[in-house]
C-alpha cells in the first residue's frame, strides 16, 4: 500500500480553520503560528492536487471539492482523537475492558444508572455485561473470570461479598387464573393442583412439579399473564401489571414474599485496589442506596 501523501494533523488544521473561521483564529486555538497554519495548507492542496479553500471577504470557506474531502477526514481524525485520548486512560491506570456477571433479577433500572454514570466517567472501558439465572452462580464464582459479580452467594461459597439489596418475589397469577376463585388462604396441597412456572437455568432440570419453565424472567411473566400458571416473580418487575389488576398476587397461607439477597463480589479480593473495578462497585453501591433513600423517603 502507498503510503499516505498528506497527514492527519494537516486535515486537522484544515477542520480547525473553517470551524474558527478563518487562519488567525486557528493559529490562537492552535497555539501555533499564523504562518505554520497557512504552510499546513498550502502543503496540503499541493499534494492533493485539489484546491480545497477560497476567501470569501475575510473569511476562509471550503470549495465544493474541499468540503467533500473534508468530510472524509472528519471520521479519521475523531477516530485518531479517541486513540490517543484511550491511550492516555490506560496510562492512568483504567482498564482496557471490565467484566460485569448480573443476576436477573438485578433491577434494570439501578444496573443501567451505574452503567451510564461509568461510561460518563470512563468512557475508554468497554464493559461486558452477562445476565445470570440463581442457579448459574455458584459455577461462575468458582470460575472467577469476571470482575465484578451482583449475585446470590450460596451458603457454602468461598468468597466474600458485600450484601447490595433484598429482590422481593411474590406469588401471582392472572386475574382469571382459577387459584383466585377458591376461599381462604392457599395451602401448598391446593397450589399443587396448578401448574408453576419457574425460571431456570437452561442446563438445570426444573423441580418435578413444575410443568412450566422458562430461561428468562419476561417470558415467565408473559407466560403467567395468559394464565399458563402462578409463579413467583421480582416485585419491581411487575409494578405496573399488579396496579392495572391483570396480575394478582396470591393469598397464600404461608410465607407471602420471598426475599433473595444478592451481593457485590469482586472476582478477584485485589480487585479492590483497581481504580475502574472499584469506581463500578462504588456506582452499583450508590445506586441501590439512592433508590433506597427515594423509596423510604417522606411522601407529602
Amino acid at each position: 500500500m502507498r503510503a499516505p501523501k498528506t497527514t492527519l494533523d494537516q486535515w486537522h488544521t484544515l477542520q480547525t480553520v473553517i470551524e474558527q473561521g478563518g487562519y488567525i483564529q486557528a493559529a490562537e486555538y492552535l497555539h501555533r503560528s499564523q504562518s505554520s497554519v497557512s504552510y499546513s495548507l498550502h502543503t496540503l492542496q499541493e499534494r492533493l492536487g485539489v484546491k480545497l479553500l477560497m476567501i470569501v471577504g475575510r473569511k476562509a470557506e471550503l470549495t465544493v471539492e474541499g468540503r467533500a474531502l473534508l468530510e472524509h477526514a472528519k471520521p479519521l481524525i475523531t477516530a485518531f482523537s479517541q486513540l490517543e485520548a484511550r491511550a492516555a486512560a490506560f496510562t492512568q491506570g483504567e482498564k482496557v475492558a471490565l467484566t460485569l456477571v448480573a443476576d436477573s433479577v438485578f433491577p434494570k433500572p439501578l444496573l443501567f444508572r451505574a452503567l451510564r454514570q461509568f461510561q460518563q466517567r470512563y468512557p475508554q472501558t468497554q464493559v461486558r455485561l452477562r445476565e445470570i439465572l440463581r442457579g448459574e452462580s455458584r459455577e461462575l464464582l468458582a470460575q472467577a473470570d469476571a470482575d465484578l459479580y451482583i449475585t446470590t452467594l450460596p451458603p457454602d461459597a468461598s468468597v466474600d461479598g458485600s450484601f447490595l439489596m433484598d429482590v422481593n418475589f411474590i406469588a401471582v397469577a392472572h386475574r382469571h387464573h382459577p387459584l383466585h376463585q377458591l376461599k381462604g388462604p392457599l395451602t401448598q396441597a391446593e397450589l399443587v393442583r396448578f401448574h408453576r412456572v419457574v425460571i431456570t437455568d437452561p442446563l438445570q432440570q426444573a423441580d418435578a412439579d413444575a410443568a412450566w419453565s422458562f430461561t428468562t424472567f419476561d417470558a415467565a411473566i408473559q407466560a403467567i399473564c395468559h394464565g399458563v400458571g402462578y409463579g413467583w416473580l421480582p416485585q419491581d418487575r411487575i409494578t405496573g401489571l399488579l396496579a392495572s389488576g391483570e396480575l394478582q398476587p396470591l393469598p397464600l397461607a404461608g410465607q407471602r414474599i420471598r426475599a433473595t439477597p444478592l451481593y457485590l463480589i469482586y472476582g478477584d479480593p485485589q480487585g479492590y485496589f483497581d481504580l475502574t473495578t472499584r469506581a463500578m462497585a462504588e456506582m452499583i453501591t450508590d445506586a441501590v442506596q439512592s433508590d433506597h433513600q427515594l423509596a423510604n423517603s417522606p411522601k407529602f
